[in-house]
Formats: C-alpha cells, sequence, structure tokens
C-alpha cells in the first residue's frame, strides 16, 4: 500500500507523507530548533533522556556506537529522511547509539508523549514510522556487510555520497577526522584516498569542506550497498 504525500512539504521525508491533520496535531508541541557541529542530541544507553524525538529537515545527525577504548564506529546517519528517536517508538527509554549533529542544520523537536499520542494504531505516522523502522534495520545490515567486503575507497564514496543526499547539497563540511572515526580506518588512509578522489576530477577537498563534482563518477566508485540502501527506502515509503 503506497503512502500519502503531503502537498506542502515540511522539509522532513517522513512528516510529509503525513496528512494535514496529522501534521498539525503532531506538532502542537513541536519546536523548530538549530543544531552546531558537536552537538549532542542523545548519549549511548543514557536513561531517562528520551524526552523528545527530532525530525531534522537539513543537516546530518551521526549514530554511533561506543567502545570500551573509547573508538567509535558508523551504526548509522540520518538527515531530512528519517527521524532521530526510533526507539520511543519502540518502548524504550534510552537510545541504543550516540546520536551528535556532524553536518549543521535545523530540525523538528517533539516531546516524546505528544509523539507517540499521534501514532494511533493504522494512522499514515503509525505506518511511516514502522516502513521506517524497517528501513533503519536493513540499513545497519547493509553497513555490516558493506564494512566486512568493500575497499575503503569505496565505502568513502558511500558514505559521502550519502551525506549529499541528507544534506540535499553538493557542497558540506566534513573532517578527515570524523569520516576515518566512522569507517574505522585511520586519519592518513582517509587523506590518501580523498587525494586520489579530487586528482580524478569526482571531488575537491579543502579545510573540511568537501565538494561533489562529478555524482556519477563518484557512484561508478562507490560500492553497491549505495546504490541498494538508496533503492531500499525509495520502495519501502512509496
Amino acid at each position: 500500500m503506497s503512502l500519502p504525500t503531503n502537498s506542502n512539504p515540511m522539509g522532513n521525508r517522513l512528516l510529509n507523507r503525513l496528512s494535514k491533520a496529522e501534521y498539525k496535531s503532531l506538532i502542537r508541541s513541536e519546536k523548530a530548533i538549530s543544531l552546531a557541529h558537536g552537538d549532542m542530541v542523545y548519549r549511548e544507553d543514557s536513561l531517562g533522556v528520551l524526552s523528545h524525538v527530532y525530525f531534522p529537515t537539513s543537516g546530518m545527525i551521526s549514530l554511533t556506537v561506543l567502545m570500551e577504548d573509547g573508538k567509535e564506529v558508523e551504526a548509522g546517519t540520518i538527515g531530512n529522511e528519517g527521524m532521530i528517536g526510533l526507539s520511543v517508538a519502540q518502548g524504550l527509554d534510552f537510545s541504543p547509539t550516540k546520536a551528535i549533529s556532524q553536518i549543521s542544520g535545523e530540525g523538528l523537536r517533539i516531546p516524546a508523549s505528544a509523539f507517540l499520542k499521534a501514532m494511533k494504531l493504522g494512522g499514515t505516522l503509525d505506518k511511516v514510522v514502522r516502513r521506517y523502522s524497517a528501513f533503519s534495520q536493513r540499513y545497519a545490515s547493509q553497513t555490516v556487510a558493506c564494512n566486512l567486503l568493500h575497499s575503503v575507497k569505496q565505502r568513502v564514496c558511500r558514505w559521502l555520497l550519502m551525506c549529499r543526499d541528507r544534506v540535499d547539497t553538493e557542497e558540506f563540511t566534513l573532517t578527515h577526522e570524523f569520516l576515518a572515526e566512522m569507517l574505522g580506518v585511520r586519519r592518513q588512509t582517509v587523506t590518501v584516498i580523498a587525494r586520489t578522489l579530487q586528482m580524478a576530477g569526482l571531488i575537491t577537498y579543502r579545510r573540511g569542506v568537501i565538494r561533489i563534482l562529478n555524482r556519477k563518477g563518484m557512484e561508478d566508485t562507490s560500492c553497491e550497498c549505495y546504490r541498494v540502501t538508496k533503492a531500499f527506502y525509495d520502495r519501502i515509503m512509496q
């Protein structure tokens, strides 16, 4: 069954699926917020902190898993295609991952109580959240397979393409340190790959600002995971 599409987009692709009446019911107590680079949204496994859910309209939030030695590894990225706080809909009062703003942007913050109240069984919001939950599971599984089977160069291209889609611009700020941390590789490795991509005319990189010059070339250099994940989202959110 296809989901409806709101004729007046709100900037978030999940909220865009709601009817005007359902959207107004959901955001009666919403607050527009701005998230700067480095702003913490959720801490991993912190109890009693999920008082709100977030629907980004721009920028990018990173979900990371913290290891005992202090290292962090990519668990996912979320932009205007998704929401932060999916665990609220799953009955949890804590976040299984850390959520931190990596590319500055804006979004809507909604009290968890209002969000749960709006999730009427069989309603559009309920269906949207269920489908997005299914997408998130597939995305996580695809990421595991990608990290095991594909080269760092392919994974860098996949990551940059995902960032571009989430911020909806060809140019964005992303440091080598962060990208290396998300991919679980050394910073020097990312620097070498970025230089290779720049020499090939696919990107430019200067002082933490990346600009994609040749999207098709980036897609050709990336692994299948970018295409597969994007196609699955489009399919499941129809």
